[in-house]
């Protein structure tokens, strides 16, 4: 169960982070980093904090924040699956297990599913080049990746 929190309270978690993160030379990666971890995602409140504290403007926090785009905009689902895109992956079918996996999951990329069990996104290199395709289960790297272990890694998230 997620426990929503209010805009005081992110405000205030947020000021702490960067407060543990000021001596730090280019301290906006490492806190955006922080409050991923904290949250589960980089809430718009905390932006405003960020930019505030670090005199910043917002479009520079926001710039960064979206350009990487590990960091989200919403929490993801209990599991998190990352396919890889990149053109090694796809000259070895990554294109027809992003579709299989849109397909049983009903959803596009960066989305999640509507029980909150899933979220499915692209990934632009695993570093697993020679063993593609590959993907990413909640932070585990799986390689040679097939229709049938696709269909096994989803049943295991509940899908």
């Amino acid at each position: 169960m997620r426990v929503v929190l209010s805009e005081k309270d992110i405000a205030e978690r947020t000021r702490a982070v960067v407060v543990a993160h000021s001596e730090l030379k280019g301290p906006l990666l490492p806190i955006l980093h922080e409050l991923q971890h904290e949250f589960g995602h980089v809430p718009e409140g905390a932006l405003r904090v960020i930019a505030d504290e670090l005199n910043l403007s917002r479009a520079e926090v926001h710039g960064v924040a979206s350009f990487y785009h590990d960091f989200r905009e919403a929490p993801a689902g209990r599991h998190v699956l990352k396919i890889c895109r990149a053109e090694a992956c796809q000259s070895m079918g990554a294109d027809d297990l992003a579709g299989q996996a849109e397909s049983r999951l009903d959803i596009a990329f960066g989305n999640t599913t509507a029980d909150g069990a899933v979220t499915l996104e692209a990934v632009y290199c695993l570093g697993l080049c020679a063993c593609g395709p590959a993907a990413m289960v909640d932070g585990k790297i799986v390689a040679r990746l097939d229709a049938g272990k696709l269909d096994t890694l989803l049943s295991e998230c509940g899908q």
